[in-house]
């Protein structure tokens, strides 16, 4: 995250925050639930961009990572509560919990570097990377389009884009939750 390279952490930066973008866009969905999910991908698109701004160009106050902690340990709360309804909410569980786990981490360490020594990754941090590097490879297979399904959508597709907005694209939403997944891994791998 802060401890890295300047031109990756610049491309996490954009990538996190086109991301954070594009679901502000998906906010005016006629459909609740859309609106819902996509205001909470965009608070952690958001806060994955600032946490992944090279320190060279800004460090944060050390009363920055409590902040985000508890911002996204809210977040997370209202996730618990949403994952009653639908079992998507326990990916966003996860992805705030995660968020809560990486601004702690930098608070205990100023330094923003982590010493393993012999004993390697941390398991918390372990388990949410296969967690995350599951959820990249699950995600990303399911926008590679089946072979049938390719062939049936080329004439159907044209004729309904112009009715969907940019906020309805089943695609382009799950292309943004594969980004913010990627942009998981590599602030968890900097970790």
């Amino acid at each position: 995250m802060h401890g890295g390279p300047a031109s990756p952490g610049w491309l996490l930066v954009a990538l996190c925050a086109a991301t954070g973008a594009y679901c502000l866009l998906r906010m005016r969905s006629p459909v609740e639930e859309q609106r819902r999910a996509a205001g909470g991908e965009a608070l952690m698109g958001f806060g994955m961009a600032a946490m992944a701004v090279p320190a060279a160009v800004f460090t944060p106050p050390s009363w920055a990572w409590p902040g985000y902690a508890a911002v996204f340990g809210a977040a997370a709360l209202r996730a618990l509560w949403s994952a009653r309804r639908s079992p998507h909410h326990v990916h966003h569980l996860l992805g705030t919990a995660a968020m809560v786990y990486m601004a702690l981490a930098m608070a205990a360490s100023p330094a923003h570097h982590h010493d393993h020594g012999d004993s390697g990754v941390p398991l918390v941090t372990g388990v949410l990377l296969l967690y995350f590097v599951g959820y990249v490879l699950l995600s990303g297979i399911r926008l590679v389009p089946a072979a049938g399904a390719v062939t049936g959508a080329g004439t159907g597709a044209a004729v309904g884009t112009g009715s969907v907005g940019w906020g309805d694209r089943p695609e382009l939403a799950r292309a943004c939750r594969l980004s913010m997944g990627i942009g998981m891994v590599a602030m968890l791998l900097t970790l």
